[in-house]
């Protein structure tokens, strides 16, 4: 792998994926008709504008916001381009298949408030199952958070469920080629760090399972928050004397201490991925890698086509600069039946 390569992350959506580079978002989905649409915008994280978030255990919360902030939007984007029948036109779209430019619609794009309550909801969500009922069920139990069994067996629990989750939502067709995607992206990916052209060809050959992925770093948060939960509880006092209220209220602190645990889980990640080499860094990391067995699948070569244009489209940015085609709204192009394209 090259020192010298930027980094580049994506995430898989309805037929497509989105790729982002430091300064590009791009995403390529496939329509009904076979067309492969595209469409890329500058990127500016927020750490561009308060430099102090760059700072490690800071930045992993922040790229956590930002990586669902993106992937909501992809989601939708997709989501709008899966409902255009074969033979729609959206609007300003010209009658020629390929290289064809238009405006993307004003009523597909989402609103920052709109965003920001998906995310908020998302995130209350997955913290109600995911934390507060594994909490909740070890108090059954009768065990005292003083003790480490209570959190031992909540992050088993918690753990099992994600795990039974993943494992059931994965028996949908739909779901499954939402992890073929997942898959082709890790494989563009691996072909851009070890310096190949960005072909189907030279992505066929690579592993689906890639160290930093998102399935990765879920593991690592929930293994994290074990340990630091074993730690902390025990200084905590008592809230209230009723059980259960008090219970209540313990799943309450949990929440400000999964910012610091999203933080150092970060830059784990980040840290072990460049240390693949290490039998045990490998080790430690091997959980997440298991379990993209279950959230990556292996791709065609038409899911790798358009995971590698996403990925050229997002790479396109960083040559020719984020001064270049910075209009506010952001323009699709269309292509028929290419297998290579270059920016």
């Amino acid at each position: 792998m090259e020192e010298n390569k930027i980094n580049v992350g994506g995430q898989a959506i309805i037929e497509g994926v989105m790729m982002r580079s430091p300064h590009s978002l791009a995403i390529a989905c496939r329509r009904q008709n076979g067309d492969i649409v595209v469409t890329e915008r500058v990127w500016e994280s927020l750490w561009e504008k308060f430099t102090f978030l760059r700072w490690p255990f800071l930045r992993g919360v922040i790229v956590l916001i930002e990586s669902l902030m993106n992937g909501i939007q992809a989601l939708m984007f997709s989501a709008n381009q899966a409902l255009i029948e074969p033979e729609e036109k959206i609007e300003g779209e010209t009658d020629e298949n390929s290289d064809a430019k238009v405006t993307e619609p004003e009523e597909e794009q989402m609103s920052k408030l709109m965003i920001a309550g998906t995310i908020a909801f998302s995130l209350g969500f997955a913290f109600l199952i995911f934390k507060g009922i594994p909490h909740m069920l070890a108090s059954v139990i009768g065990l005292s958070t003083d003790n480490f069994l209570f959190h031992l067996l909540d992050g088993v629990i918690k753990i099992s469920m994600f795990i039974g989750y993943v494992l059931l939502i994965s028996r949908m067709e739909d779901i499954r080629r939402v992890f073929q995607y997942h898959g082709a992206e890790h494989k563009s990916i691996f072909v851009y760090e070890n310096g190949e052209e960005l072909t189907v060809e030279n992505a066929r050959k690579y592993t689906t399972l890639h160290p930093r992925c998102g399935t990765s770093f879920i593991i690592i948060v929930l293994l994290s928050s074990i340990l630091v939960f074993m730690v902390v509880f025990p200084f905590l006092p008592e809230f209230h004397p009723n059980r259960w209220i008090n219970a209540l209220i313990q799943v309450a602190v949990k929440l400000p201490l999964m910012m610091p645990i999203a933080g150092v889980s970060y830059e784990f990640l980040k840290w072990s991925s460049k240390h693949m080499d290490n039998p045990i860094i490998r080790t430690l990391v091997q959980p997440g890698l298991w379990l993209q067995l279950i959230t990556t699948k292996e791709p065609d070569d038409e899911q790798l086509e358009v995971a590698l244009i996403s990925l050229k489209k997002s790479l396109w940015r960083e040559k020719v600069g984020t001064d270049t085609l910075n209009e506010k709204k952001a323009e699709l192009e269309i292509y028929s039946g290419m297998q290579d394209v270059s920016f």
